[in-house]
């Protein structure tokens, strides 16, 4: 949502300057800085991890026919539960295989990447799981680990009226992106592509809802700002040292296919959230600073989708 020409203008500014031509390609760094590559990998130092339990490719829940993803109401809605929060993370944002050539070894992700560098980071505010101690709470998800990090205590309370207007069971999944593990090879054009793995996720959240017989819908009333706030990107001293993450969106996610009342969120709510308390402190992800671009930063400011007034 653009609100003004001037931030039409910069967007359309941006799109011609990093798009590819026909007889040419669109400018890029120019080299690999392959000692300051960043990690691939967010942690949240003396944030709690749990660890999710790994389940068969066979085993149930999550295992339907491909063809009955696509039938409407052919997969029964499974509880919400540790087995499958695990199954929903596992088919959406998880690793999906390890590679080595000679010395060096990488990962491969089920959520498709530009460049394999995987912008996209994936939060979960979700209740009523025993198993990740503490009651409900906002929580990163570590990929490497295939596991959970309590970021922030939501009392049942405050988690009520989040999810207010939103069928039983349901919980939120939010996407925020880290723009340097993208420009780091892309350079300016990173904010493009960084835009395009979101969507990768949002396709993968769906089809990984969809094994469950959930469904899983963007709130697309949330305002930018908002999503900061839920998911901790606003807490400067969190991240303290570290490289940022720029808010992307809010997915409500629930079994079954009633549809929600809402595409928005509580602002109040999430206001209240942000007075709980948290934990953890994000991890450095380069050994020097980013290299600075300004056209992300137009691009991205522009891009912003405010609140409503």
């Amino acid at each position: 949502m653009v609100p003004d020409a001037s931030e039409l203008e910069a967007v359309m500014r941006y799109h011609e300057r990093t798009k590819h031509h026909f007889n040419r390609y669109a400018a890029g760094p120019g080299q690999l800085d392959w000692a300051n590559q960043p990690d691939p990998f967010r942690r949240y130092a003396s944030a709690v991890l749990t660890r999710l339990p790994i389940l068969g490719p066979d085993e149930e829940p999550g295992s339907p026919a491909y063809e009955s993803l696509y039938a409407r109401g052919a997969v029964p809605g499974a509880p919400v539960n540790l087995r499958t929060l695990s199954r929903l993370l596992e088919y959406a944002l998880a690793l999906s295989a390890w590679k080595q050539a000679g010395g060096t070894r990488w990962a491969l992700r089920v959520n498709p990447s530009s460049g394999n560098l995987h912008p996209t980071e994936g939060y979960v505010l979700v209740g009523g799981i025993a198993e990740l101690g503490g009651g409900p709470g906002l929580f990163h998800y570590a990929p490497a680990e295939h596991g959970l990090e309590r970021r922030a205590d939501c009392p049942e309370a405050l988690l009520a009226r989040l999810v207010r207007g939103l069928p039983p069971q349901a919980f939120l999944v939010g996407l925020a992106s880290v723009y340097w593990r993208e420009a780091w090879k892309y350079g300016e054009r990173a904010f493009r592509y960084c835009q395009h793995d979101a969507g990768h996720a949002i396709g993968t959240v769906r089809i990984a809802a969809a094994a469950l017989g959930w469904s899983a819908l963007v709130l697309e009333g949330v305002a930018d700002e908002t999503i900061d706030a839920l998911l901790g990107l606003d807490r400067g001293a969190d991240f303290e040292g570290a490289e940022r993450e720029s808010a992307e969106l809010v997915m409500a996610v629930w079994p079954g296919e009633t549809g929600p009342e809402i595409s928005s969120l509580d602002g109040e709510a999430v206001q209240e959230l942000k007075r709980q308390r948290w934990y953890g402190k994000a991890n450095r992800l380069s050994t020097d600073d980013p290299v600075p671009y300004e056209a992300i930063d137009r691009v991205a400011a522009a891009s912003r989708k405010p609140r409503k007034t």
